[in-house]
Order: C-alpha cells, then structure tokens, then sequence
C-alpha cells in the first residue's frame, strides 16, 4: 500500500496555498512535485481529509463523495461516482454534482472514487477562487 495515494495532488496543493492554507502536515512537495513525508519545506502536502476539513472550517463549504452500486450486479464496478458540494451563505445554497464524460457519452466508464475526490476537490478551489474575487 503506498502512502502516496493519501495526499492531495500537486497542483491541487499549489492552488490551496494560494488560498491561504498553513496548516501543519506530513507531507511536502519540493519544486518538481516530489513528495517527501520529512520537512522539505516548499510546499505542503495535506491529506484529503485534512483539506476538506479545512474548506468546511475556513470557507463553510461541505463536500460529499457518493458512490452508488450498479443496477446490474457487476463486482467492482459502480453506476455512477458524484460529489456534491454545498455551502451556506447569507442567501443561497448550491450543490454541484460530476459525472465523468465517458458516462455522459456511453454510459461506459465511469469515475472512480479517486476521480470524483479529485474533481470535487478541484471545484472545491474553484469556488473559493471566484469567492475571493467577487
């Protein structure tokens, strides 16, 4: 089992720094992506969890991955993988739901857990992004 597999990707760790995140963590990327579990001190790398407890606490934003199981019994595979996001602000509630495009196309392949996590993860940064710049 790698650890690696634990942390949030690169890129998406950039994006979160630019958002403000400080916290302690186990892991950091040095400048080509590498990722090292002692202190390199570039960039951290949180957990998954440890970044979506951060959007929940810093931006009341909760995220939700949800798998259902196949209609048709086929072990391992899924009908569908979604996230849903929602946060509450002063006048509105929104929830955003992903489905990957070749489900939408064929009803073939559909997003794994870690896919979902990571384009919910990824929209997660986009709406924060936009927040700031309103």
């Amino acid at each position: 089992m790698s650890i690696e597999k634990e942390f949030i990707p690169y890129t998406e760790a950039l994006a979160l720094k630019e958002l403000g995140f400080d916290e302690p963590c186990f892991g950091y990327y040095d400048e080509g992506g590498n990722l090292y579990t002692e202190m390199v001190e570039v960039l951290k790398a949180p957990l998954y969890q440890q970044a979506f407890r951060w959007f929940r606490e810093k931006y009341n934003i909760h995220a939700e991955i949800t798998w259902s199981p196949s209609y048709e019994y086929n072990p391992g595979e899924w009908s569908d993988a979604i996230y849903e996001i929602t946060f509450v602000d002063v006048s509105y509630t929104k929830e955003w739901k992903a489905e990957s495009p070749d489900m939408q196309r064929s009803k073939g392949k559909q997003l794994t857990y870690k896919e979902a996590e990571n384009a919910c993860l990824d929209k997660l940064i986009e709406i924060c992004k936009t927040k700031i710049n309103e």
